[in-house]
């Protein structure tokens, strides 16, 4: 039996707006717990979901979302390759205009 139990979880990338202050905040706060600011805004979140009761028990009478989070979508045929002009393009077009 393994020591550490590793749960895989589904991530999204999201579009949100934070004020200026609270970005600088979630930053320090990353660099205090040695965490990544996505892993902060994430856990700070489920906090204030658990201790709030009365979003509990919204969120009891409205299982489902209202359909306004922005949602990034990855790029299609995203491979990891760097982008940019093919290597020897410029000097092919150079060639063909001669």
């Amino acid at each position: 039996m393994p020591l550490l139990e590793i749960k895989q979880t589904k991530k999204l990338t999201i579009i949100c707006s934070l004020e200026e202050s609270t970005a600088i905040q979630v930053e320090q706060y990353a660099a205090f717990v040695t965490a990544s600011p996505d892993d902060v805004v994430n856990k700070a979140l489920e906090y204030t979901f658990g201790k709030d009761s009365e979003f509990q028990k919204f969120r009891s009478a409205n299982p489902k979302g209202t359909g306004t989070l922005r949602i990034k979508k990855p790029a299609a045929g995203a491979t990891g390759a760097p982008r940019g002009p093919k290597p020897g393009a410029a000097s092919a077009k150079a060639s063909a205009s001669l």
